[in-house]
């Protein structure tokens, strides 16, 4: 099974030319597709090339309404508060950021970000993706010791301890792979990550 994950595309489309050139299972867009959700239209019949593979998360940049409206033109899969059955494989994700200085559309209060996590933990996810990173790790620091990610987040993976966590949102961290107990967390940005499991 090949799950590839990527985030923070704001509307580079070459960038997301690449992605859906490389053979995948499945597609996830960890939210942040384009700007204040201005070009989803443009976006869309480049994802298209591979649905219904595809499952879409709304970033900080797009709220869980357009994103389902988007999902439903171009047949795609919202992933947003949901589980996907990949193979004998167990996914759930959850799209937003925690609060931002920018009133961006995709945003969420710690309390919201964590009622809306805890029913992702049954059935057990193998792998969890979500926009927005654990706070005060190397996923979401955005400058030496300037942390922007979400408490919530960390504490439902200190929890559930998934194997794999995906986000995006802190551009400056795309890359960066972190282990929080048994979890290995990674920071895909828009270059992505290709995760390949047994069937």
């Amino acid at each position: 099974m090949k799950l590839l994950v990527f985030s923070d595309i704001h509307h580079d489309l070459a960038a997301l030319r690449r992605l859906m050139e490389r053979e995948a299972d499945y597609y996830v867009a960890a939210g942040d597709m384009v700007n204040w959700a201005r070009g989803l239209d443009s976006v869309g019949p480049i994802l298209q090339t591979k649905a219904p593979k595809v499952h879409v998360l709304p970033g900080n940049h797009e709220n869980a309404a357009q994103i389902d409206a988007f999902c439903q033109e171009f047949g795609l899969n919202p992933l947003h508060g949901k589980h996907l059955q990949a193979g004998c494989h167990t996914v759930a994700g959850l799209g937003h950021s925690s609060p931002t200085p920018f009133n961006t559309p995709g945003e969420y209060s710690e309390a919201e970000m964590a009622q809306r996590l805890a029913p992702l933990a049954d059935p057990h996810p193998e792998i969890l993706i979500c926009h927005c990173p654990p706070l005060g790790t190397e996923l979401d620091e955005a400058a030496p010791g300037r942390h922007f990610g979400s408490q919530s987040v960390r504490d439902f993976i200190d929890q559930v301890q998934p194997a794999w966590f995906f986000c995006g949102h802190i551009h400056e961290a795309a890359g960066r792979e972190v282990t929080l107990g048994a979890t290995r967390a990674r920071n895909v940005g828009k270059q992505g990550y290709l995760l390949e499991l047994p069937d």
